[in-house]
């Protein structure tokens, strides 16, 4: 399972072709088994085939990754603000507002349940496993976002491209530094919930 052709086919089932599968009309109930397997693949390969051990790495510098996310928001927050204010004002703030118990389940539900997942497949599985796969890190990074991105293809949503692909490349840098998917997670969750709150979740996706 470590060679190089079975991971070259590896990454093109789970990143490649089984999201693009995923936009095909055939049972939801089918898309949903393909995707329980694919993750529990991937935390076997982790766990018996990488031995990766989940623990907080003690030396992490916190303050800086605070600091850094933190200004990242603060860019995110004005360019969100300002483009749902201009193309869809009445969302603005919409569910925080009107409905803060929903808007605080949806947090907690996309924080623990879709957030760390995606991040445990995007992020610590890719680049465990595929570095061997490309040696330019600035291009397997780019890659890292691409396949994020593909991943989302399903919401058949232009801007939910756009906006994976950005994120991707944010949450790639930042595990690319760090090699911790508590920090990414982290960073993903803060900046994932901001979307929501500001009143971009129907464009993305949320039911709301």
């Amino acid at each position: 399972m470590n060679g190089v052709s079975y991971k070259g086919l590896e990454f093109f089932t789970l990143f490649v072709l089984l999201p693009v599968s995923f936009t095909v009309q055939y049972p939801i109930w089918i898309k949903m088994l393909l995707g329980i397997i694919g993750f529990v693949y991937v935390v076997y390969v982790l766990l018996k085939v990488e031995n990766l051990k989940f623990k907080i790495n003690p030396t992490l510098r916190w303050r800086l990754f605070w600091k850094l996310v933190l200004v990242k928001l603060l860019l995110i927050v004005v360019l969100t603000s300002s483009f749902v204010w201009f193309t869809n004002r009445g969302k603005l703030f919409q569910v925080l507002l009107e409905n803060p118990l929903l808007w605080l389940f949806f947090v907690f539900v996309y924080s623990v349940f879709s957030v760390y997942p995606q991040e445990l497949v995007y992020r610590t599985f890719y680049f465990q496993r595929y570095k061997v796969l490309l040696k330019n890190e600035s291009l397997f990074v780019f890659l890292n976002a691409v396949v994020f991105a593909l991943g989302h293809l399903f919401f058949k949503n232009n801007l939910v491209i756009v906006l994976t692909f950005l994120g991707g490349l944010l949450f790639a840098i930042t595990f690319n530094k760090t090699k911790s998917t508590l920090l990414v997670s982290i960073e993903h969750a803060i900046y994932g919930s901001w979307l929501f709150t500001v009143g971009m979740g129907s464009m993305l996706g949320f039911p709301v």
